[in-house]
């Protein structure tokens, strides 16, 4: 079983209650939506993070989000082969993986890529405080062309994100004090001309601290979703095909 959540800010205690609660086991995998909070602040709290998630039984696959250190800038990162893609791990935590961005994951037949990363609307207040801030956290030029012509060559059924979609931006969630005018929302329009030229099953995002379902988007953050529905819908959805060749 795949389960999905959002950002969980260096926080292990939902993770652990669920885990206990559905018995979660190695073969599965749950998904963090950017944010873990593993790689912030490359001290004692990390380590600490990484150890507890990765004695939990199921595979813990994170997302890049913009509260993180990008893996291959830490030395103990090796990357390797998984469903598919190629991940970061350390071999200290083998069961704790962060995926690399615009990777195509074949996770229980379903094919999920990845597009970490979003703009911090707490930057200049991390950087006054000397908080961890990173120039990398959107996604480059350069990955969003990877995900572009994976997207060209590669049908999906899910797509895995921080951020969402412009189009889909929970205005509701937007904090006080910021002025939105300042906001380098680039990533977010980007991710509209992907919505709108990808054909997939669900999405799944992070980044905005909210819970909620918008047609195909699914927003998440304490909360859990599994691919149950999914895996009904893709059935559904090859029954249908096989009915349509049959005549």
């Amino acid at each position: 079983m795949i389960y999905y959540t959002g950002d969980i800010h260096g926080q292990k205690y939902d993770i652990e209650r669920f885990c206990k609660r559905f018995n979660p086991t190695r073969e599965d995998i749950i998904v963090i939506l950017g944010d873990v909070g593993a790689n912030y602040g490359q001290d004692e709290r990390d380590a600490a993070l990484k150890y507890v998630l990765d004695k939990l039984n199921p595979t813990i696959l994170c997302i890049h989000g913009n509260h993180e250190i990008r893996p291959w800038h830490i030395p103990t990162y090796k990357a390797k082969e998984w469903h598919g893609g190629i991940v970061w791990y350390e071999e200290a935590y083998p069961s704790v993986l962060f995926a690399k961005d615009g990777e195509i994951y074949d996770l229980e037949g379903l094919r999920h890529i990845v597009i970490g990363g979003a703009y911090s609307v707490d930057k200049f207040y991390r950087l006054s405080r000397g908080y961890g801030w990173w120039s990398d956290e959107q996604p480059s030029e350069e990955i969003k062309q990877y995900v572009e012509q994976q997207l060209k060559e590669n049908a999906v059924d899910v797509v895995l994100s921080h951020t969402c979609p412009f189009k889909y931006e929970p205005v509701e969630e937007f904090l006080p004090g910021i002025d939105q005018s300042t906001v380098d929302d680039s990533t977010e329009k980007w991710l509209d001309v992907i919505e709108e030229t990808t054909d997939y099953m669900a999405w799944f995002c992070g980044h905005w601290h909210t819970n909620k379902r918008i047609d195909k988007m699914h927003f998440l953050f304490h909360q859990f979703e599994s691919s149950d529905e999914l895996q009904k819908m893709k059935v559904n959805k090859a029954d249908l095909e096989r009915e349509m060749e049959d005549g």
